[in-house]
Order: structure tokens, then C-alpha cells, then sequence
């Protein structure tokens, strides 16, 4: 009898649990001499103590910034856990950007960690601030025990070896703890400060169960806790999410070398998607061969993607977020990739070049490419130290509209359309220009408006400029001769002393610079 079977009254009579349902198939031995024989004859793990990590240093110097900001409140940076993309098969993990900001973990380490700070009396804490931090985390599982080989998510048999506290405790420079304390550290003495308790600060949304215990601290340990006033406490929380996201804003040096990694492995990927252009043009997802190519690129030089792949052909194009990537590329199409690969340390590149399917741009793809060209280098003749962020911004937009109102396409005069109660241009490109780039593909995003937007250009920021123009190929407000065309170019951004430094400039950016790049791949690529 099956277990659709085994029900009476529309009951569930098996004895089974549900969860442990999709074990069956392992058909695991549960006899006392397998366990005995899988617990013996292991090799001991090396005793190696290992260097302490580049990123150590500049992970303490933020970790110190933030316990300036948060004296005698205890704060809590969960990593989050494992996600489920199908049944129990997990995506590939990757901590929030706020935990691997201030411990320096990228790559896949450690789902459930938790970075606790812990408060102390004001200038005895870690390098003479107000808290002692410790890294809260599963360490692994002995080879005598079961989970070494029956835990699919963290054994050892199934995942690889994983850091020991004492390893991460020398890396990092951070004090560690098994994640069995966790409970204690975040509950201990919580209450208000006015009877000697603790407050907390939570980054909430990262992992429920952190949020659910958090939240029962704080109802037990409540005055009134019918009164609780939950959406206050959320606030309060909020105000560490963004001081995490200010603290992004400007790169230390490790970071900005981080960020050149990065860069240079996209431009790499950029070469091999013109490599694999002839292929894309004969396949009926055409567009699929070029994300693919890229993705390789991304897997084997970094960690992963910065954010799906954008690698849209002909009238797609015109779809800003187009990452379907099911399209034909055809010759004599455009094609528009946006994409970056994210490094080991999870700092990811965002690059758009758009290309000419064959390798030669038509007249009116090369008008429509140079307009976006001009606008892109307005903007970064505007990025200077010291201008408003968002001037980047106006700078080339209003190129855009200048050649619009060129072309005759523009429905008012170039003044009317750039003022606030216009704005006809953005019909054509109604995305911004810039954004900030980190850790996050759209870095530092709960800033405060007046540090990012209305923020004043500084030495260390990192950020794109990334004009566009965008010609549906259903848009009648427009002649034929434009329809279907977008075209897109993005550079990443680091503001010295001296202004801006492209990052990504190793990409050829003007038209014929282009056909020269591509042509010279082809000819590589046919000897």
C-alpha cells in the first residue's frame, strides 16, 4: 500500500514523518556496525593553524565604526540560512552583504551564522570601541558522528570540510562560538535600559528564526507587552540596516581591489560571449549561448553572477530588465549585455557594452550608439569630488535630450523637457544613470536620500554611469527607422582624489573601437 493509500477519512495513518520522507531514496544503513565501521579509520584533520586574513584588518576597522554608532545596545547580523529552490535542493548560499561586510566572509561559508556585538563599558571593547564581537556558527561535526555522513546540508561526506572555530577565530581575527550559545547571547539581560537591561538591534528579514527569537525576547522581557509597540522596534532595527548601508558608501583599499578583480574578470566574460557570437547566431535561443558563455567566466575566475545576465538581442533590448534570455540573435541585430561576475568576496562588477550581432554597427544603430556614448562621458565629466551625486545624473540626460530634440523626436524644446515638470525625454531611458556597487549589485540602498542621492561625491565611492536610449519596436511616437533599436553602455566608477578612474575602460567603448575589438576576436577565433 502506498501512502496516497495509507489514509482513512482523508487522515494520514503513516507512521513516517513527512520531512524525513525524502530520505527514502538514500536507502541509508541504520545498523549499529555500519555506524561503528563509518566512525573509524579516519585519517586525523591537519593541525595547521592558518594566516590571518588580508580582509581581517579592514573588517575591524568597520566592525569599530559600527560600535560607535550603536554604544550599549547589543547588535545582531544574522548571515541567513539555507534557501530552498526545489524540494531539498538548497541554492547556492551566500550571506547577507551587512554579515560579510563586517566579518570579511564571502564565498559559501557558514549559513545560520550570526555576528553578535556585544556591548561593554564605552572604549574597553574591541580596538577601544563599545563592543565585543563574536562569530556565532555550526562548526563541523566530528567523523564518529552521524551527521559527518547522514547530514546532507552540513556533513562533511556530503558538503567538504569547513573551517573549525579555531580556524575562523585566526582568519578573522574574531572571537567564535558554537551556534548552541547563540540563544543565550542574544537573550541574556534583555530588557530596558532603565532597569539594567540590553536593547537590541536586529537586521531583520535575513532569518526568521533570528527575527522569531528576537521578537520573543523582547515580548518576554516587555513591560507591557500587550502594548508592545512592534512597528517602533522595527524602526529602531532599521536605523543599524542603514547605518550598515552608509558605512558601503566609501571603499577602503582592500575593497577597491576587490572591485578591480572583479572588473577584470567581466571584461574577460565580455570576450568570451564575442567568442561565442557566431554559435548564437545559428541557435533558436540564441541569447541563452551568450548568458551561458558569460556564466562560465563568472564560475571560473569568481563565485558566481553579480545578478542575472542581461543578454538581450533586437527589440529585447528595449526591455530593461530582459534576463528571459530566450530570444534569437539575429545579424544585423543589436545585442545589449549587462552583466558582472561576482568575486570570492562577493564584490561584484556591472558592466553593459551593446554590439552589433555581426560585428558592424548600421548608420542608425551607430547614431543611436553615439548619443548614449556622449551621454555616458557627460556624465563622467560631471563626476567630480565634491558634486552632488545625483548631477551625474542631469548631465546626461540632458545629452539625451539634446539629440533627441536633434532627430526631431522630442515633442518640446530641450529646456522644457529637462525641467521637473517635463520630462518627456525619459520616455527613451527611464531608469537613473548611476547607482553605488559593492558588495550589492545596487550597493548602499537604505542610505538616507540626502548620502546618496543629494551625497556629495568622495574619494572611495565606486558606482556606474549608464546611459541609455530604448526604441520599442511598438513605439509610434518614433520613426520606423529607430524602432527595436536599445542600446545601453555602463562603466563602474571609482572616485579618487584626483575624480574618476573607469574601472571597466579595458572594454572598447567607441563605435569603431568596437568593430576593432570584435573583428580582431573573430580572426582569433577563426585561426
Amino acid at each position: 500500500m502506498n501512502d496516497a493509500e495509507n489514509t482513512q477519512n482523508g487522515e494520514p495513518t503513516a507512521s513516517q514523518p513527512l520531512e524525513e520522507r525524502v530520505n527514502n531514496r538514500s536507502q541509508r544503513p541504520t545498523s549499529d556496525a555500519f555506524k561503528a565501521f563509518m566512525a573509524s579509520n579516519w585519517a586525523p584533520a591537519p593541525q595547521v593553524t592558518p594566516a590571518r586574513d588580508a580582509v581581517a584588518d579592514h573588517a575591524a576597522t568597520r566592525r569599530r565604526a559600527i560600535s560607535d554608532k550603536f554604544a550599549g545596545l547589543r547588535l545582531v547580523l544574522p548571515a541567513g540560512p539555507l534557501k530552498v529552490r526545489s524540494n531539498d535542493c538548497d541554492y547556492r548560499f551566500r550571506p547577507h552583504s551587512g554579515f560579510a561586510h563586517l566579518t570579511g566572509l564571502g564565498l559559501d561559508h557558514e549559513p545560520d551564522a550570526v555576528l553578535v556585538l556585544e556591548p561593554v563599558e564605552e572604549g574597553t571593547g574591541d580596538d577601544g570601541g563599545n563592543h565585543l564581537a563574536t562569530l556565532y556558527f555550526r562548526p563541523l561535526a566530528g567523523r564518529d558522528t552521524e551527521q559527518f555522513y547522514a547530514d546532507s546540508r552540513s556533513g562533511e561526506f556530503w558538503i567538504g570540510a569547513r573551517p573549525t572555530l579555531e580556524e575562523f577565530e585566526a582568519r578573522l581575527g574574531l572571537r567564535t562560538a558554537h551556534l548552541d550559545e547563540l540563544e543565550m547571547a542574544i537573550t541574556k539581560n534583555v530588557g530596558a535600559p532603565e532597569i539594567g537591561g540590553i536593547s537590541i538591534r536586529l537586521v531583520r528579514k535575513v532569518d526568521e528564526n533570528i527575527d522569531a527569537l528576537v521578537d520573543t525576547a523582547r515580548y518576554n522581557t516587555a513591560k507591557d507587552p500587550e502594548n508592545l509597540d512592534l512597528g517602533e522596534l522595527d524602526a529602531l532595527d532599521e536605523l543599524l540596516s542603514e547605518a550598515l548601508s552608509e558605512l558601503r558608501l566609501l571603499k577602503d583599499d582592500w575593497e577597491i581591489a576587490q572591485m578591480k578583480i572583479a572588473v577584470a574578470a567581466t571584461v574577460e566574460g565580455f570576450a568570451d560571449v564575442v567568442r561565442a557570437l557566431p554559435r548564437a547566431m545559428t541557435h533558436h535561443r540564441g541569447e541563452r549561448v551568450i548568458e551561458g558563455a558569460f556564466f562560465a567566466r563568472a564560475r571560473e575566475e569568481g563565485n558566481e553572477l553579480g545578478y542575472d545576465t542581461i543578454a538581450a538581442a533586437g527589440n529585447n533590448a528595449t526591455v530593461l530588465h530582459w534576463t528571459r534570455n530566450t530570444g534569437k540573435v539575429n545579424a544585423g541585430e543589436l545585442v545589449l549585455l549587462d552583466a558582472g561576475v561576482e568575486a570570492d568576496s562577493l564584490y561584484t562588477a556591472d558592466v553593459t557594452r551593446t554590439i552589433p550581432a555581426n560585428g558592424k554597427f548600421s548608420d542608425v544603430q551607430r547614431k543611436v550608439y553615439e548619443a548614449v556614448l556622449d551621454a555616458a562621458d557627460a556624465g563622467f565629466a560631471a563626476a567630480q569630488p565634491g558634486v552632488k551625486f545625483r548631477d551625474i545624473h542631469t548631465a546626461a540626460t540632458t545629452v539625451l535630450a539634446e539629440r533627441l530634440a536633434e532627430w526631431g523626436l522630442l515633442p518640446v524644446s530641450v529646456e522644457e523637457a529637462i525641467s521637473t515638470e517635463g520630462q518627456q525625454h525619459r520616455r527613451w531611458m527611464p531608469h537613473g544613470t548611476s547607482h553605488h556597487l559593492g558588495l550589492d549589485v545596487h550597493d548602499c540602498a537604505q542610505a538616507k536620500r540626502d548620502l546618496y542621492l543629494d551625497g556629495v561625491l568622495t574619494e572611495g565611492m565606486v558606482f556606474t554611469i549608464e546611459p541609455g536610449l530604448y526604441f520599442k519596436a511598438e513605439d509610434l511616437a518614433i520613426p520606423e527607422e529607430y524602432r527595436g533599436i536599445g542600446v545601453r553602455i555602463e562603466d563602474d566608477i571609482l572616485m579618487t582624489a584626483d575624480g574618476p578612474l573607469n574601472l571597466s575602460a579595458a572594454l572598447p567603448r567607441k563605435a569603431d573601437d568596437v568593430e576593432s575589438w570584435m573583428a580582431g576576436i573573430y580572426q582569433d577565433a577563426e585561426a
